[in-house]
């Protein structure tokens, strides 16, 4: 497609908007600290694979949320080894590379890095104490089913190095179920975290542990995902695409559709992808990928360069042939002394002198002796190759052969035959003289022609380009026929191979055993019978077998057209670069998938500026096509990657989603009982999304749309997002821990020394004890 359309149909399109990379923005200020502590008020701690959430439960808000990284930096000049945590790592750009988690997948395996940031949060909430021990209770989230060596490791840090007085653990998505309901009610949470997706029935304000049902998907997985695809999508993006990019496209882009199957069938309508593909713009800088235009004085220096160049190959190749010819003389001089000295010796002694020369028999001495005196004297001749006069050059050749005696016979048939050459060269040198001339008056009376009568010359240049068309068009046809092997050109090639392979095609005669038995007497190169090539229409079999000739016309076709048409766009006003042939063959993008896929709902700019000619060198560093290199089209990608909550396999999981765990919850775990009174009945009314993909749009919607399908119709299904999915979970540690349930529910110091790491205290919003 030619620019000038591609101009007319972005005219009529509205400018799509272009975002630019996110990477996590710098804090204005540093993390503050806790200025109300008291000793005795308990400290909640949210710790998520994805980012903290501390504070003291005397405030209705954690005072700080920062990420769970840290890093450290070792000055040079000083050994120090400086850690640095949460947000103070993204201050520095140098700390960014050595950023690192306590966590691996979904628990943690990094102690030291854990002390580290626990350290950081009770300095910022302002811990003090006068005898050396943490004088606050503990509530601290965990994963569902903690391990046992997990939770060991966490009693270990807490009270022997923290001397914490008690402690209590419980599970963050019961607790954000806490915050957003009424004390001991019913309902179902979808806690969606940074590793894992949980289902959890809530009965009475407790969580039902046995029935909970995990999807191994996670906001952490998401943005890994959409990385791979972007990977496989732009294998060649010029740019480095970080997590931090891929997470922030994924929050701000990504969203779930109401009715996936539905909608999905025209996501790449023109109309739709007009409002569903997203411009993703890298940063580039112009001024380092535009190469300057050189001047007249740079390209004469260049083209001066270059005959210098060409001047120092041609003395090299002449000293190699001279270095060469050197060589070969001082063989010749060498053999030819052993020629003279085996002479008078014996056939036996002969040969075996060659023999130890490196030759097999006296034949292939005598004959590698003769090459070198004729390459010698060939070489001399052409040195010698002068201006020649044809009046005195050959002397012998008008004269009678009777006159002449044996020696200028033979001279006579070399200067007959020097002769012959020089008529030949001259014969040739008029033919190309005549052709020139005749070249020259053709573009003269064609200049004529289109001076005198533009329009008949437009019409026949069109003509011309038609018939062209045609034939191009014919060979195509013919060459595509060759990949079915069921069409009549490809069994006729088919025939011409088996006549070839059984000598049918050479006039070969006689029965296979015949041919064998020649075949065993003869050599390919002295077989008396084989008369293949003979005749110049021999080797047109191979023409028949092969692609090759096809291909040499179809770029011969392919050259004539494309001569015409520049005539065309040089001389007539009415022709134009969308009327040649090339732009005629390009692809109609707007139908074509993997165009809208790739590039969205605007023309490739790249395409039309080849179909128009241009250079590739210029094409490449043309300001628009740089900016476009370093874009990306997120379109369907936008949905593709949060439908793996609703169709695991999508990503490779062998797992049912989550409507599949909610139906089989309900119908089967659960009693199954629809009417009023029922439990699952109560829980319906009460299903609460929370975690970091709740923020994803339409998840409640789409939650609340196919589980409508798989209930009982008039069913009261009531499905809801947390307040806050990030703070939530706090805020419903903070809530716990004024109910009077909390004050029976931690583990103090004195029983972990009693009892050990396995023991717990089991209430409605933590895990539970499997004896």
């Amino acid at each position: 497609m030619a620019p000038s359309k591609i101009k007319q149909e972005e005219a009529a399109l509205p400018p799509q908007e272009v975002y630019y990379l996110k990477e996590t923005p710098t804090p204005l200020t540093p993390e503050p600290f806790y200025t109300n502590y008291h000793q005795g008020v308990p400290i909640a701690l949210d710790i998520g694979a994805s980012s903290f959430k501390v504070g003291l439960t005397n405030a209705n808000e954690p005072n700080n949320v920062f990420p769970s990284v840290l890093a450290r930096y070792r000055y040079r000049k000083k050994p120090v080894t400086v850690t640095i945590v949460g947000n103070d790592v993204y201050r520095d750009p140098l700390l960014k590379t050595s950023i690192k988690s306590p966590f691996d997948g979904p628990l943690l395996t990094n102690w030291d890095y854990v002390e580290s940031m626990l350290d950081y949060t009770f300095e910022h909430l302002g811990v003090t104490s006068n005898n050396g021990k943490l004088n606050n209770p503990i509530i601290m989230t965990e994963p569902v089913g903690c391990p046992l060596s997990q939770r060991t490791n966490m009693y270990e840090l807490l009270f022997e190095a923290y001397q914490a007085p008690k402690v209590t653990f419980g599970i963050d998505s019961l607790f954000a179920f806490h915050a957003n309901s009424k004390p001991n009610s019913d309902g179902l949470v979808i806690g969606t975290g940074h590793e894992l997706t949980h289902v959890i029935p809530v009965v009475g304000g407790k969580g039902i542990l046995l029935q909970t049902k995990r999807i191994d998907w996670g906001g952490n997985l998401s943005q890994q995902f959409l990385a791979r695809l972007l990977g496989m999508k732009y294998p060649y993006f010029p740019s480095k695409i970080t997590s931090d990019h891929t997470t922030n496209m994924f929050k701000d882009f990504c969203y779930i559709l109401e009715n996936y199957s539905d909608q999905l069938k025209g996501f790449l309508d023109m109309p739709n992808l007009e409002q569903n593909d997203v411009v993703i713009q890298a940063p580039v800088d112009l001024s380092l990928h535009t190469v300057k235009k050189k001047s007249e004085e740079e390209l004469a220096k260049q083209l001066q360069r270059k005959k210098e160049q060409g001047r120092r190959l041609q003395e090299q190749q002449q000293q190699k042939r001279l270095e060469k010819k050197i060589q070969k003389q001082e063989e010749l001089d060498y053999y030819s002394k052993l020629r003279d000295e085996i002479a008078t010796i014996s056939k036996q002694e002969q040969l075996d002198r060659v023999v130890d020369e490196g030759f097999e028999d006296l034949g292939e001495f005598n004959k590698y002796v003769k090459n070198l005196e004729k390459t010698l004297k060939s070489k001399d001749d052409d040195e010698d190759e002068g201006p020649v006069d044809p009046a005195t050059a050959w002397p012998l050749v008008d004269i009678p052969d009777d006159q002449l005696n044996d020696e200028q016979i033979k001279e006579k048939r070399k200067q007959k035959l020097l002769k012959g050459n020089y008529d030949a060269r001259e014969r040739n040198k008029e033919i190309q003289r005549q052709e020139e001339e005749a070249k020259l008056q053709r573009e003269k009376e064609e200049i004529e022609w289109r001076e005198r009568d533009l329009e008949d010359w437009s019409n026949s240049k069109r003509l011309k380009v038609a018939e062209l068309i045609g034939k191009h068009t014919e060979k195509v046809k013919l060459l595509e026929s060759f990949k079915d092997r069921k069409s009549m050109a490809a069994q006729q090639r088919m025939k011409n191979i088996t006549d070839l392979a059984n000598d049918q095609s050479v006039g070969a005669s006689g029965n296979a055993s015949n041919r064998k038995r020649r075949r065993a007497a003869a050599s390919i190169d002295n077989d008396p019978t084989d008369t293949f090539g003979a005749n110049d229409d021999d080797w047109g079999v191979y023409r028949e077998i092969t692609n090759s000739s096809l291909e040499e016309d179809l770029d011969q076709i392919s050259k004539q057209i494309v001569a015409i048409e520049e005539d065309l766009l040089n001389y007539d006003p009415s022709f134009h670069h969308e009327d040649t042939f090339s732009a005629s063959q390009t692809f109609d993008w707007q139908n074509l998938v993997l165009h809208k896929f790739v590039h969205g709902p605007r023309p490739n700019l790249n395409l039309a500026l080849q179909t128009e000619g241009i250079p590739a060198e210029e094409i490449a560093n043309h300001p628009e096509i740089i900016l476009k290199n370093h874009q990306m089209h997120l379109n369907i990608e936008r949905i593709r990657v949060p439908e793996v909550l609703f169709q695991p396999h999508t990503a490779g999981l062998d797992q049912a989603g989550i409507i599949e765990l909610l139906s089989d919850l309900l119908w089967k775990r659960l009693d199954g009982n629809f009417n009023p009174g029922g439990q699952a009945y109560n829980l319906i009314q009460n299903i609460l999304i929370t975690g970091g993909l709740a923020n994803l749009k339409n998840f409640d919607k789409r939650v609340q749309t196919e589980l409508t399908g798989v209930l009982p119709v008039g069913a009261p299904l009531k499905v809801r997002t947390a307040k806050n999915p990030i703070t939530d979970a706090w805020k419903g540690m903070q809530k716990w821990s004024q109910d009077e349930e909390s004050k029976h529910s931690y583990v103090s110091k004195a029983e972990y020394e009693e009892y050990g790491p396995e023991y717990i205290k089991e209430h409605g919003l933590g895990n539970v004890c499997l004896r």
